[in-house]
């Protein structure tokens, strides 16, 4: 017995849609640079190798490093809630506005979100800002972005005071 006409349409129209649907996934997926599972483990290896190239630059005062390492759109927040530019932290690092001796970092997670990677992490952190010592535990976030030449670019920074921890510009004790 053959199986009426409708029915072998219909059953054809559902394959051809559910095909569709599949390519229109498929390019979705790859035009929004979702990671395949091996390269984004590759890239939180390349951000994670990046933040320790953050961290010696810095403590070295490097700032031609520095200024490969920041977008030109870059913003960043400092741990007293100033923002800068690129050339305004540039020009802290040559003018040793700021200057650290001590970058530790501990509880470090990267997030993937397409081209963006952001990073977190508490940091202990020695050292002068425009000219006050500075010393506690801070919490951070900054933002990468993956530029079409595959190399990584720092756009954003901010730096947070840790709670329950000493944070301060110390100060010489006070005789009684």
């Amino acid at each position: 017995m053959q199986s009426p006409q409708p029915i072998r349409n219909c059953s054809y129209f559902v394959a051809i849609l559910l095909l569709t649907m599949l390519c229109a996934f498929l390019s979705a997926t790859l035009a929004f640079g979702a990671p395949h599972p091996r390269r984004g483990a590759d890239y939180k290896r390349q951000v994670e190798y990046l933040e320790e190239q953050w961290r010696t630059t810095q403590l070295a005062n490097d700032v031609t490093a520095m200024d490969k390492l920041l977008s030109d759109d870059y913003i960043g927040i400092s741990m007293n809630g100033q923002v800068f530019t690129k050339a305004q932290q540039l020009d802290r690092m040559r003018d040793k506005d700021l200057v650290l001796t001590r970058i530790d970092f501990d509880d470090m997670k990267v997030k993937l979100i397409g081209p963006i990677a952001i990073v977190t992490s508490r940091t202990q952190v020695e050292g002068t800002s425009d000219g006050e010592p500075v010393k506690g535990t801070f919490r951070y976030t900054r933002v990468y972005k993956r530029l079409p030449s595959g190399s990584w670019k720092i756009t954003s920074f901010e730096a947070t005071r840790a709670r329950n921890t000493v944070a301060s510009v110390d100060k010489a004790p006070q005789p009684n």
